[in-house]
């Protein structure tokens, strides 16, 4: 295994994708998933160059980010309630998905004296396996957010496609872009953040919109789905 070569097999595929939907490579951020990596392959790909990286479990952030306090960490797991105050070094997490945890985040946030960069998940897909509001829940608790949380800064939307071949997911994709562009002119906001796509389907996720992917298997050739 050589995560060099990943690495830059993953950035060729991100480059033609973002050219292909008349973007620069620049407009798309990789966040690196490190759930199965080892440290030492955590610490390659920083020396590659990519500082910033994703956690879905408390337990294993709470380690690596004393291991690596220079890296962008992200938190793109569901989040409960208990593990916010965990979460103060985190540069942004992604699943902001039901108002108790908006108050937690927002409480906290306050207690550390910061503004906490978030994204609103979306279920587009309607499966009950996945967590997230549904497209037509996600103007009112932005609002409510924006009105009621001002330690909390929405930067956006992230969305989960279902597990199936990637041209499948293309139509979610684009369900939540639109959603994504409709809901910034219809809250006067301005978002530079449309998490969407991992492993399996970020090339489709590019071509649609997506400004950052999640991307884990693709880097450390292990059984990550992210």
């Amino acid at each position: 295994m050589s995560i060099r070569k990943n690495l830059q097999d993953v950035q060729a595929r991100i480059k033609k994708a973002a050219e292909k939907s008349g973007r620069s490579e620049s407009d798309v951020q990789l966040l690196g998933v490190t759930k199965y990596a080892s440290d030492r392959e955590v610490q390659e790909l920083v020396c590659l160059g990519v500082t910033q990286l994703g956690e879905s479990r408390i337990q294993d952030a709470k380690k690596r980010l004393q291991l690596f306090p220079n890296v962008k960490w992200h938190f793109i797991g569901r989040l409960q309630t208990n593990k916010v105050r965990y979460c103060e070094h985190f540069s942004l997490i992604h699943s902001l998905d039901r108002w108790n945890l908006a108050e937690v985040l927002q409480r906290r946030a306050s207690q550390w004296g910061r503004v906490q960069d978030v994204l609103i998940q979306v279920n587009v897909s309607g499966e009950g396996s996945k967590t997230g509001l549904a497209p037509r829940e996600i103007k009112d608790f932005a609002e409510k957010v924006l009105g009621e949380c001002p330690n909390l800064r929405v930067r956006g939307l992230m969305t989960m496609a279902p597990f199936v071949e990637p041209e499948e997911t293309r139509t979610f994709f684009r369900e939540t872009r639109l959603t994504y562009e409709g809901l910034q002119e219809e809250l006067g906001v301005s978002w530079d953040i449309l998490s969407m796509g991992m492993t399996n389907d970020f090339e489709v996720a590019i071509e649609e919109g997506a400004t950052l992917v999640r991307i884990g298997s693709a880097l450390f050739s292990k059984g990550d789905s992210a």
